[in-house]
């Protein structure tokens, strides 16, 4: 697996877990406010070693008791699976970071039981989903990816990063509308990383932020604002 990098901490990145953060290289988006630049524009540039990051885990047990998978977009990595499955006889729980974009993967994914949460982030509305994602296409596989978790019996969140210059009051609307019901769903605020893909974009107000989430909160009452996107 191209393992970029690694955090070997975090308290946020996985709801309720202790747990050690990787980094995949290679995204199949563009959006221009991704604040992981590198792994999508050099995605082999500094790959770690799975077995360094493995060890580095196994030496973490009763210290960590979770792992996130994130990138990039891991669902590219053709032996995803194989690798969550040695996390997996660690006795960790294993969080996936996805962009909702390969269905059948994450439904394979989904199949295997390995997964104990998914984050999906949901980009923009549907009409909005071009310019923040910088691709042109149908919308329907982030559907069908949005349909598959809340299917599941998997605890899973949904998340937009909100970003001026990409996002309106028009897709707060159109994205509670879709989401309406759901469980748990994250506004997040979007912070320069100072290594973005695109250029013209910059973060929302307070206050801003609030307004979209009254908007959400019609549809989606348990929606919640989190702070770095």
């Amino acid at each position: 697996m191209n393992v970029q990098g690694y955090q070997k901490l975090t308290l946020l990145d996985f709801p309720g877990r202790v747990a050690c953060t990787i980094f995949t290289g290679g995204c199949n988006l563009r959006c221009p406010f991704c604040h992981n630049a590198g792994l999508v524009r050099t995605p082999f540039s500094s790959k770690n070693s799975e077995e360094e990051v493995l060890a580095y885990l196994a030496t973490r047990r009763g210290l960590l008791d979770g792992v996130c998978i994130t990138g990039g977009e891991p669902l590219l990595q053709t032996d995803l699976s194989a690798f969550i499955q040695r996390v997996k006889e660690m006795g960790y729980a294993v969080k996936l970071d996805t962009n909702g974009s390969l269905p059948d993967r994450l439904a394979a994914l989904l199949g295997t039981g390995l997964l104990d949460y998914v984050a999906m982030d949901v980009k923009s509305s549907p009409a909005g989903y071009a310019v923040a994602t910088g691709r042109e296409g149908d919308i329907a596989p982030y559907l069908q990816s949005i349909r598959l978790l809340e299917e599941s019996d998997l605890p899973h969140e949904f998340r937009t990063t909100w970003v001026k210059g990409i996002h309106t009051a028009a897709d707060a609307e159109a994205i509670g509308q879709l989401l309406a019901g759901t469980k748990r769903y994250f506004l997040q605020a979007f912070r320069d990383s100072g290594n973005l893909l695109g250029a013209g974009v910059s973060s929302f107000s307070e206050a801003e932020m609030s307004a979209f989430l009254d908007i959400i909160k019609k549809y989606i009452p348990a929606a919640e604002l989190r702070g770095q996107g």
